[in-house]
């Protein structure tokens, strides 16, 4: 009777670790479909970017309201929606959405740890989530310091601003990409 119970325990237990096992593994897949899904993105901007600050600081800004926004409306295909955002907005047209939000404020509680996040979202939908780091070319139009030249087309461009006073190695927001589950 007792090998029994000990036999069915056992069986029960090697069904759970099956169950926990196959979750875990679905969650790496999915997390690195996020990961493969926001790649063109981040690199799309970065290549503008660095392209924009070739020609200074002023072109750069014209990249990151015209091209970031279109680059990003050019991968949102087949269900899928991606975009940048941050804590403090330079436009209103990259707010968060609120789960994404969410995973925002959590990052601005940890210094350190801000590893990537997969979330599952209603309808069968999974939400990615990277952090951005504040990298020394960003000082230029995120800085505490900023030319007379870009502190007045950034107040002139954006009279709302919030996205200034950053210091490299400071979270400056994230990249975040919405998707369908796969099959």
């Amino acid at each position: 009777m007792k090998n029994a119970r000990f036999v069915i325990a056992a069986g029960l237990v090697l069904a759970l670790l099956a169950c926990t096992s196959g979750t875990a593994q679905k969650q790496r897949t999915e997390s690195a479909r996020g990961a493969e899904l926001l790649s063109p993105f981040k690199q799309d901007l970065k290549q503008a970017l660095v392209a924009g600050m070739q020609e200074g600081p002023i072109n750069a800004i014209s990249v990151c309201k015209d091209q970031a926004p279109a680059i990003a409306e050019s991968l949102s295909t087949e269900g899928v929606q991606m975009g940048r955002t941050s804590h403090r907005l330079r436009s209103r047209d990259n707010s968060a959405p609120e789960w994404v939000d969410t995973i925002l404020q959590t990052y601005l509680g940890e210094e350190q740890g801000r590893a990537p996040r997969l979330v599952n979202l209603p309808n069968d939908r999974l939400g990615y989530v990277e952090p951005i780091a504040t990298q020394p070319l960003c000082l230029a139009c995120h800085g505490k310091s900023l030319a007379p030249d870009v502190a007045a087309l950034i107040a002139e461009t954006y009279p709302e601003d919030q996205a200034t006073g950053f210091e490299a190695g400071d979270l400056r927001g994230v990249f975040w990409v919405e998707y369908p589950e796969a099959e």
